[in-house]
């Protein structure tokens, strides 16, 4: 997959310095990843979630998300959004 934008998760890490290696670990294999559908994102990351539009990717054990729109036909994934549980709950990132 095409990662836009890793700059997104470069911001977010310098804020949450602790979030670092499960991001890069994130990365890493959204990067590699031929994933086709839903399904397939679910094999690599199971506690990922459909929000339609978005998937919604719980990193560093439930301690982080990342909201993203992915294009599966082009390889794809767009970063909408990364933030703490805590924000995640708040649901702001919905609107």
């Amino acid at each position: 997959m095409h990662v836009v934008s890793h700059k997104a998760i470069r911001t977010f890490c310098e804020e949450h310095p602790h979030a670092g290696s499960a991001m890069d670990h994130w990365y890493r294999v959204a990067k590699r990843a031929t994933w086709s559908s839903f399904a397939d994102v679910r094999q690599s990351f199971n506690t990922a979630d459909f929000v339609a539009p978005h998937v919604v990717f719980d990193i560093g054990g439930n301690k982080y998300r990342l909201i993203a729109e992915m294009n599966f036909t082009r390889r794809v994934l767009f970063i909408r959004r990364i933030m703490t549980h805590r924000e995640y709950v708040k649901g702001a990132w919905k609107s």
